[in-house]
């Protein structure tokens, strides 16, 4: 069971059309768009949450550990992006991170830290590049890497409250997260 639920969550993401979330149209620019973007798409904001979610259920260090590593390797992500690194799949990366971390949500098992970092830095990695990428021109990358840190780690903090004041409600919400993954990715 388990390994028909992985392969199917893996076909879904590598078969997954863009979620076409990221047009790169931003009127406004600096802090107040980085600020925004997370906010904007569903592709952002669920897997923000998601990270926050998971975090929490996965315990000890990686409550605090998984959504600092996302904001780091996101910023990371964010300079390729912003310096013109061309990085495979990041579109299929971004969905595939809603559904992937919905899945593991929705399984409900901790999993070992190194296989839980190495999935939020992957994921984050995707992000950041299509936020890197999307900055708009006349914005000053510091300001919108600000904003863009902020917001993600806020969403963050939102998903790990979620988890925290109703743990029950975290497989329940870790399958809405997949199946608006899956929404998504048939976009």
């Amino acid at each position: 069971m388990k390994r028909t639920f992985l392969l199917s969550a893996t076909f879904l993401v590598l078969s997954s059309a863009p979620a076409l979330a990221h047009t790169g149209d931003h009127a406004a620019s600096g802090l107040t768009s980085g600020l925004a973007h997370p906010f904007m798409g569903a592709d952002h904001l669920l897997a923000m949450v998601a990270v926050g979610l998971f975090a929490v259920q996965s315990g000890g260090i990686n409550r605090f550990l998984l959504p600092l590593l996302f904001v780091g390797t996101m910023i990371v992500g964010g300079a390729l992006g912003l310096n013109g690194v061309a990085v495979p799949f990041v579109e299929a990366g971004i969905v595939g991170s809603v559904i992937l971390l919905g899945a593991a949500i929705a399984y409900g098992r901790q999993m070992p830290t190194a296989v839980a970092a190495a999935m939020v830095s992957a994921f984050a990695l995707f992000h950041g590049v299509a936020h890197g990428t999307e900055m708009p021109i006349e914005a000053s990358a510091l300001a919108y890497g600000a904003g863009m840190a902020v917001s993600t780690a806020i969403l963050h903090v939102m998903g790990m409250g979620v988890a925290s004041v109703v743990p029950s409600i975290l497989r329940i919400a870790g399958g809405a997260i997949a199946l608006s993954g899956v929404a998504l990715a048939a976009m």
